[in-house]
């Protein structure tokens, strides 16, 4: 006797002569096919979208040597460029006044304000950098600190496509341009090391975000005279770091989802089907007087 292959169908097909169309049938199947897209569409949208995993661990910064590279991008309203110029210290020993490699002054207001721009690179320990008249030989008659920060941003800069969780620039835009002119003013900063790794796992950024507290207070020497006004950026390096992964749903969870959201379509709609069938039919039957 021949083995014939069709005994493993477990799909066995009814003729049509034996089945019956009703119109609620068509209706619960238009309906369901219309949600069967959504949803197949729903997940796909997912799929296809990568998600941002994070993860925090402690590394005690003193264990690696590379500094951190700074951005700073700042105008001063009413002081001129030829006194402007960028101190940086640090719990190390490092004391420079008038940092002067890369950097750019721009004169702006016809000349009576400044726009200063510098790239440079802290080590990383407790310190600040700041800018202040201190390096200047000549100094303003009445220094006057009031500023607008564009820019202030630690280490790598995060790509605009890339919408990392996180405050990597909070204080651009920050406006003390009505600020009283003999103040100083304090920026405390809180700077937490990142790192991200996008999905194909070859590019890795190293930004570091930050919190800031701000202040702004009159200088008095010991000797009671006030001493010129400066814009202070005081950062402490935070022992945990922040870790960014781009990840995708994989394509068997995808197609996993599909065979669900497919199948159990098909089954929901065929109980409610039978459902409603039979209680139409059981509903004639009352109505003839046929359910004895």
């Amino acid at each position: 006797m021949q083995f014939d292959i069709r005994r493993l169908d477990i799909y066995r097909k009814v003729p049509k002569d034996l089945t019956q169309p009703t119109i609620t049938g068509a209706c619960i199947s238009i309906l369901s096919c219309i949600f069967m897209v959504f949803l197949f569409y729903s997940e796909l949208v997912s799929f296809i979208t990568t998600e941002i995993e994070s993860e925090m661990f402690v590394e005690d910064p003193m264990t690696h040597s590379e500094k951190i590279p700074v951005k700073l991008d700042i105008e001063l309203h009413k002081v001129q460029c030829r006194f402007i110029g960028l101190d940086i210290q640090d719990d190390l020993g490092r004391h420079e006044v008038g940092f002067v490699d890369n950097t750019e002054r721009i004169p702006v207001d016809h000349g009576l304000g400044c726009r200063f721009k510098s790239h440079f690179k802290i080590n990383k320990v407790p310190g600040n950098f700041h800018i202040s008249t201190h390096a200047s030989h000549e100094q303003p008659e009445n220094p006057d600190m009031t500023h607008t920060i564009h820019e202030v941003v630690f280490g790598d800069r995060v790509p605009t496509a890339v919408n990392l969780p996180g405050s990597f620039n909070p204080l651009k835009g920050h406006d003390k341009s009505k600020a009283n002119a003999l103040t100083s003013h304090d920026y405390f900063l809180k700077v937490v090391p990142t790192v991200y790794q996008d999905i194909t796992g070859r590019q890795t950024l190293h930004p570091y975000q930050y919190t800031y507290a701000y202040r702004d207070w009159i200088y008095y020497g010991r000797d009671g005279v006030m001493r010129s006004p400066a814009v202070w950026f005081r950062f402490d390096i935070q022992p945990i770091t922040v870790k960014y992964t781009e990840r995708r749903r994989p394509l068997y969870g995808f197609l996993t989802t599909v065979c669900a959201i497919v199948g159990g379509t098909f089954t929901v709609a065929g109980i409610i089907d039978s459902l409603l069938f039979t209680a139409t039919e059981i509903f004639k039957k009352a109505e003839l007087g046929k359910l004895s």
